[in-house]
Order: C-alpha cells, then structure tokens, then sequence
C-alpha cells in the first residue's frame, strides 16, 4: 500500500502524523484517532504545552509520544553523551515499561532510540545504555534522580517533557522529585502533564511547570469508561475467599485481575487460591522488579489467568483482554477504583468489575460512589449467611496449662460447660474438673484437711518449673 494510499485510510494524517509514524500506526491497527489524541496531538505538533486530563485507557501515550516522534526523527541519530533527548516521567515501574514497548510500536522502523531509568533493575546496565545518549528516556523518578545526581545523565538537552499519571506521582511523594528534575532539564522545552483527576497540588503544579498550556479533558474527572460493566458483592471479610472462590470457576472469568489492599493481602489471597486449587501470580511492592515483570509476562502470555496485584498495578498494565476486575479490597483512596477497573473494558471492548463489600468498608463505598457518579448495583448479598465454619480440628488445638485455662478456653459460645450441660462442671480434658466449678474437692483431694490440699489449678511438673499462670510457686512446695 502506498503513502498516499494509508494517508487516505488513516485518520492520523489529518493530526499530522506522517512518514514511518504513520506507517507504524496503520500497522498496528490505529487508523482512527481517539478523542484525546484529537484535541492533544495538534496543538503538540505546534510546539503548545499541553494539560490533559483523561481517563485510564483513553490513549494518552500516543497523544504525547506521537508528536514528540515527529519532532525527533527530523533531528536526526547525532546525540551527546549522557543525554536524552525527550524524557517520560511515570509513577510505577510498570507503567514505564508500558510506555516503552507502546512507543516501539509506534516508532517501528523510525531509527528511534529508547532506554528505561527505574529501580528494582540493574543500576549499571541502565548507566551503560544511556552513555552514549538516547532519543527518549522512560524513567521512575527516584532512579532518575539518582542517575542524575551521580553524572550519569545529563538533562540539559532534554527539549521535551512528559509527566503521565501526574496525580499518582502526588500521592507516592514524588512531586519535588518532579520538580528538581523537571528544573535540570532546558528552559525552552515543550511540557505536557497528564492527570486522570486535578488535586489542587496538581493545578499548581501545572502553573510552575507550563507555559501557556492547552488545556484537553475527553471525560469527566475520575469517571470509568461506559464499557465496563459494574456490580457489588457485599460478604463479610470471612466470606471473602469462599466466594471469590466460586466465583472462579465460572469459566466466563477467562482473564482476572484481583486488587489486594495492601501487599500482604495480596500474599494472602494468592495463597488462598492455590489451596483452592486456583494458579494465580502476585504484582507488589515488595517483588523486585525481575519477579513483577515475570509475573506480568505469564498473566499477558496466558499462562495464569489470575493476577493479583496491589493498586501498583492500577495503572500502566495493558493487557488485552481482560475479562474481568475483582476488588477484593476497596482502596484507601476512591481515585484508584477508577484506575482499577480501568484494566478491563480497554480499546473499546467490553468488561467487568466486581467489587467485594464488608459493612467495614462502607464508607469507603460510599466515596467510591460518589467519584464515579453512580450507584454501584448490588447483585449477590451474603451478609444473612452465618460467617463459613471453622475447622473441628482447630478448636481444641490449643493446649492449656490449667484447669482453669482449659476451662476458660474450652467454654462453648452458648455458654455450656465443655463437657457436659449447663453449669455440670465436667470437662473433657481430664479429672479436676469439677473443682473449678463447684469449689468442691475431687480425686485424690477429696477428704484431705484444707492444708493439705493442692492449689487451685496447680498443675504438677517435673523439676523445678515455676507455675506458668500465676507467677508464684505453690505453698507446699519448696521457695
């Protein structure tokens, strides 16, 4: 197919994009434009700031890197060292690879050069691969900041700018980072800054940052896309596993991702699943970035259909066909419920996202619901459900070490005596029971004059234990 053939077949011409952009878009199946990339990519090929406020999933990263393709393929492959030309600042590490392979796609056949800067890597490779300098630098700013602060990188001739996710970077503190790194870089450079939601922080930021902006929002503030289709399960914290475990087996649940609230959690429910029988990978904080990457790859690659990740996965995993969301915690912060089902219902197809509900956890519900808009449709309520039994075998696992301890932990809720009827005073663990009932003496106690008689809940040992219960030895044995 010919230049002249695509140009007429691909909506992206008319934006501006042309050569072996335009190629590659066409290529990978981008002919028509998505909104932002619409109002974003114009004003960008003018050399315009931009400010854009736009939904997870909308096609932000080749609203940005699009333009800045353009501008750098006509500046040739002569670089200086230690430096980049064009540098993406993104909050997670995921979200850095993410941007990376997109803009290979996009630059396939263009002679671009890339390099990520992140943590949980290599320090010395990443050092080694921007020596000789690159087109375009795709960095976490903590690493960054590091590289920078050693003379390993050099920003000075850095002309364009990228913030993506600029409200995730405020929430993980990265915001002075951004700004002593955003200050290193040339005083004439182009700045775009991407934000799904505008905190104050982040309106002043963009004030410090750009000049002039075009301001482009596509949707409302923190809204999911009209793809994904949302409901509630309310269960107790306890009722949880049993039913994401039936939930699993509905083949229908070909593709999951199931958010944890925190990383232990997230150990936990994986955990859980394998003993139900279920293959999963776990994405967290606490995984370097080698195991995060593999687990990411087997999720992509089909090799587990589970992946339970943290709200670090939130944002920047875009895996296709994702057929389903589970909240099985909800977020501390309301925000991150948008990003988290944003990781279903991509490029127009459609999706489902389920959130699990404890009565704990309804005000953060109510946050949820008022971000979003909406009312979240309750479609299964196992609150009247008594709480999943405990195993037999654990409630007398716990040995005591008196009768009294045994008493007291061996009680039934209803208040019956372990061993018999209300108020019988026997026991199953063995004679000496009915002593801590009735105050009566019993076994070889009985008939013994009161000063001959054994403490209470005494219990013999050999040598010279002290008593473990009370703190003192009893009164017939040796100080």
């Amino acid at each position: 197919m010919t230049n002249e053939n695509i140009a007429e077949l691909n909506g992206f011409a008319a934006l501006g994009i042309t050569g072996a952009l335009l190629k590659a878009t066409h290529a990978a199946g981008l002919t028509n434009p998505k909104p932002i990339q619409m109002q974003a990519i114009p004003p960008q090929m003018e050399g315009r700031d931009i400010f854009g406020i736009a939904q997870t999933g909308s096609g932000k990263t080749a609203a940005f890197a699009l333009p800045i393709l353009s501008k750098i393929i006509g500046l040739g492959t002569k670089r200086r060292p230690k430096t980049a030309r064009a540098l993406i600042l993104a909050p997670t590490r995921e979200l850095a690879v993410q941007i990376e392979d997109t803009i290979k796609i996009l630059a396939k056949g263009a002679h671009v050069s890339t390099a990520l800067v992140l943590g949980g890597v290599s320090r010395f490779s990443q050092v080694k691969k921007v020596a000789p300098g690159v087109d375009i630098l795709i960095a976490t700013p903590g690493r960054l900041t590091d590289l920078v602060r050693e003379g390993d990188l050099i920003l000075a001739d850095t002309k364009w700018l990228v913030l993506d996710e600029g409200d995730r970077m405020l929430d993980m503190g990265f915001i002075n980072d951004v700004k002593r790194i955003a200050k290193a870089t040339a005083p004439d450079r182009q700045t775009v800054l991407f934000s799904a939601t505008m905190p104050n922080e982040i309106a002043e930021l963009a004030k410090g940052l750009l000049k002039n902006p075009i301001r482009v929002e596509v949707a409302p503030q923190s809204t999911a896309a009209a793809e994904i289709v949302q409901s509630l399960v309310l269960a107790r914290t306890k009722q949880k596993r049993q039913v994401l475990s039936k939930m699993l087996a509905d083949e229908a649940m070909k593709s999951v991702i199931i958010f944890s609230r925190t990383k232990h959690g997230a150990d936990r429910v994986t955990k859980d699943l394998e003993r139900d029988g279920f293959k999963a990978a776990v994405i967290h904080g606490n995984k370097s970035q080698n195991a995060r990457q593999k687990a990411l790859n087997d999720f992509r690659e089909g090799s587990v259909r589970i992946l339970v990740a943290t709200d670090i996965a939130a944002r920047g995993i875009d895996v296709p066909g994702i057929s389903h969301v589970v909240n099985f915690d909800l977020p501390d912060e309301a925000e991150s419920y948008v990003h988290r089902i944003g990781r279903t219902g991509r490029n127009g197809m459609d999706g489902i996202a389920i959130t699990l509900c404890d009565p704990s956890e309804n005000a953060k519900l109510r946050q949820v619901e008022r971000i979003i808009r909406t009312k979240l449709p309750v479609v299964a309520d196992h609150l009247g459900s008594p709480d999943p039994q405990r195993n037999p075998a654990e409630k007398n696992e716990r040995h005591f070490e008196s009768v009294n301890d045994r008493e007291h932990h061996g009680a039934r809720r209803d208040g019956r005596r372990p061993g018999g009827g209300k108020g019988s005073g026997k026991q199953r663990f063995g004679a000496g029971g009915e002593r801590a009932f009735s105050g009566k003496p019993s076994g070889d106690q009985a008939g013994k004059p009161q000063g001959e008689r054994k403490p209470d809940g005494v219990k013999r040992f050999k040598g010279n234990n002290k008593r473990r219960f009370g703190g003192k030895r009893p009164a017939n044995r040796a100080a």
